[in-house]
């Protein structure tokens, strides 16, 4: 199994759990975060004064899937999510060591 970690812009979120659902993916969690890379923040000006923004208002995704369609749900996720500007996010893939599913007590793939 695969933790698959992808950070996207915030108006990608929909069109990217679109694109996950469509390739057979059944769940997610969603987080609302702050950050920066590249870009290192910007300015912006409200009421006429200019100040500093240091993080960037992105989604952090987290998907747990067999390690047989982690390299689908990379492609998915970074094609859908791509807009070609900075900003555009990045992906992390992690080996899972173990799924329990609390209500049923399944374990593995059989919790995803």
């Amino acid at each position: 199994m695969k933790l698959i970690i992808a950070t996207i812009k915030p108006f990608k979120l929909e069109e990217v759990r679109e694109a996950l659902t469509s390739i057979g993916v059944r769940g997610m969690m969603v987080t609302e975060i702050k950050g920066f890379g590249s870009q290192s923040g910007h300015t912006e000006i409200y009421r006429g004064a200019e100040y500093a923004v240091n993080f960037v208002p992105k989604i952090k995704l987290e998907i747990v899937v067999a390690e047989s369609m982690a390299e689908q749900v990379i492609d998915t996720i970074g094609s859908t999510a791509k807009t070609g500007k900075i900003g555009d996010g990045k992906i992390f893939v992690l080996d899972v060591g173990q799924a329990i599913r609390v209500r049923t007590g399944e374990t593995d793939a059989d919790a995803l």
